[in-house]
C-alpha cells in the first residue's frame, strides 16, 4: 500500500456513498463511528499480518488486534531478532488527568522494554497543550506535573526510558524543531491538519517530529517504533516526510497504530475533554464502580427474559470491550464469558462487575506504585536527558549552540 504524500487528507470519512454517516479523525478532533479499514486506505498504512503479530513480544493489546496496523513494523521486528538498537516513542498531552485510554500504549511500551531492551522515550507536549487547550501555564504545569507521576508509576527502567518534557527541555527541542522546520510549508500543515487557529500550531509538526527523531538524535541511526491511537498518525506521516528529506543521520520512524478504548457510552474513543464519562487513574473502586454500572453501553437484551433467549453481543458490550482490550490477559477467560454472555447465562450487570472487578485490580496496583513515589522533581532525575545525550542530539541534527559556533 503506497504511503500518503505530505499533503494527504487526514480527515477521513465514509464516503462509499453520498448518505454514509461520516467520522473524522485528526490529531485534534475524533467523531463518528469509525471505520478502522477505511482509516488505513485514507492514511496509507497496512494491517499487521499474523506473522508480523508472532514476531512481537506477547501482549493482549497486539494479540487481539487491538493494534491493529503499522508502517515499517518489519525493520523494527528485524532489529530487535538480530539484537540491535532500537527504540519505541510514545507520549502524552498533558491537558488533563490520565484515563485508561491514554495509558494503555505506555504498558505495551513498558513490555517492549522489559522484552526486547528497547529504549523508550516519552515525550510530553505541554506547549501544544497550552496553544490547543485555552488553558494557563499555570494549569498546564499542574497537570504535567501529575502525568508524569502516572508515568513513573508504570514502572519503567531509567536506564532505558527518558521522559522529554517540551518547554523544560526547549534548549534541545526548539532548534532541532527549528530546523526541522524547514520542510513544512503552510499548504502542508493545512492539508494534514486542517486550518490551524494561531501560528503556534502551524509550527507544533516540526515539535512533533522532533519528538520522533529524538532517540535517533541522541544515540545514532536505528529503527524507531511509534504505538499510538491512530488519530495521532499524522504526527508520524509529516515526521516520515521530514526524514526523507532532511540530511540528518536518521531512518524514517515506524508505527504501530491502535484502535480507540471506547467510551463508556459506546463507540468512539474515551476522553477527558468531552461529556462522554472516562475512568481516571486516580478512581478510587466506587468511582468505578458507580461508572461502569451507572454509564457502560451493554449488549444485553431490554428484559431479563429476551436475554436469557437470545443472549447479549459482546462485540458491542463496553465492558466486555474494556475485558478484550487490556483488563483480561487470559484469552480461554475472556472466550468463557464471551460464550456465557452469547447464551444468555451471563447477564450484563454480571459482566459489569466482572469488569469492575478486573479495571479495580490493575488500577490498584498502578495506584500503590503512584502513591510511593515522591516529589515528581526528583524521581524524574534518572530519567531525564543528560548533558551528554543533550549535545549529541544537537551536534548530530547539526545545530550546535549559537555560543559555540
Amino acid at each position: 500500500m503506497t504511503e500518503p504524500t505530505d499533503t494527504a487528507d487526514s480527515t477521513a470519512r465514509t464516503d462509499s456513498n453520498p448518505t454514509a454517516d461520516r467520522f473524522t479523525v485528526t490529531p485534534y478532533a475524533v467523531e463518528g463511528e469509525i471505520d478502522y479499514e477505511k482509516l488505513l486506505e485514507r492514511f496509507g498504512a497496512d494491517q499487521l499480518t499474523d506473522e508480523q503479530l508472532g514476531r512481537f513480544p506477547d501482549h493482549p493489546l497486539l494479540r487481539r488486534r487491538t493494534f491493529y496496523a503499522g508502517r515499517d513494523v518489519d525493520s523494527y521486528l528485524e532489529a530487535v531478532e538480530a539484537g540491535d538498537i532500537h527504540a519505541i516513542v510514545t507520549g502524552r498531552g498533558p491537558s488533563g488527568p490520565m484515563h485508561l485510554g491514554h495509558v494503555l500504549p505506555l504498558y505495551l511500551a513498558k513490555r517492549f522494554q522489559e522484552v526486547t531492551g528497547a529504549t523508550v522515550y516519552i515525550p510530553l507536549s505541554d506547549d501544544e497543550k497550552f496553544l490547543a487547550k485555552s488553558q494557563s501555564f499555570d494549569a498546564i504545569g499542574e497537570h504535567t506535573r501529575d502525568n508524569v507521576r502516572d508515568i513513573l508509576a508504570v514502572g519503567f527502567d531509567p536506564d532505558k526510558t527518558r521522559i522529554v518534557v517540551d518547554t523544560a527541555d526547549a534548549d534541545v527541542i526548539y532548534p532541532i524543531a527549528v530546523r526541522l522546520a524547514t520542510h513544512l510549508t503552510p499548504a502542508t500543515v493545512e492539508a494534514v491538519y486542517g486550518e490551524q487557529d494561531t501560528v503556534g500550531l502551524e509550527f507544533y509538526p516540526a515539535v512533533q517530529a522532533t519528538h520522533l527523531l529524538l532517540p535517533q538524535l541522541v544515540s545514532g541511526r536505528q529503527p524507531t517504533l511509534v504505538p499510538i491511537a491512530v488519530d495521532q498518525d499524522p504526527h508520524v506521516r509529516v515526521c516520515r516526510d521530514i526524514a526523507a528529506k532532511e540530511a540528518l543521520p536518521v531512518a524514517k520512524p515506524g508505527a504501530l497504530l491502535g484502535r480507540f478504548l471506547p467510551s463508556l457510552e459506546g463507540p468512539g474513543k474515551m476522553s477527558s475533554s468531552d461529556d462522554a464519562p472516562s475512568i481516571e487513574l486516580t478512581a478510587d473502586p466506587d468511582t468505578v464502580a458507580e461508572a461502569i454500572r451507572t454509564h457502560a453501553y451493554t449488549g444485553g437484551r431490554a428484559t431479563l427474559e429476551e436475554h436469557r433467549e437470545h443472549g447479549g453481543d459482546p462485540t458491542v458490550d463496553v465492558p466486555f470491550q474494556y475485558l478484550r482490550f487490556f483488563f483480561e490477559s487470559d484469552d480461554a477467560e475472556l472466550e468463557r464469558i464471551a460464550a456465557e454472555y452469547r447464551s444468555g447465562d451471563l447477564l450484563s450487570g454480571e459482566l459489569k462487575e466482572i469488569a469492575i472487578d478486573r479495571i479495580t485490580e490493575f488500577l490498584d496496583a498502578h495506584q500503590r506504585r503512584r502513591a510511593a513515589l515522591g516529589d515528581v522533581a526528583t524521581e524524574i532525575r534518572p530519567y531525564r536527558l543528560t548533558d551528554e545525550e543533550r549535545q549529541q542530539a544537537l551536534e548530530r541534527a547539526g545545530v550546535p549552540s549559537s555560543l559555540e559556533r
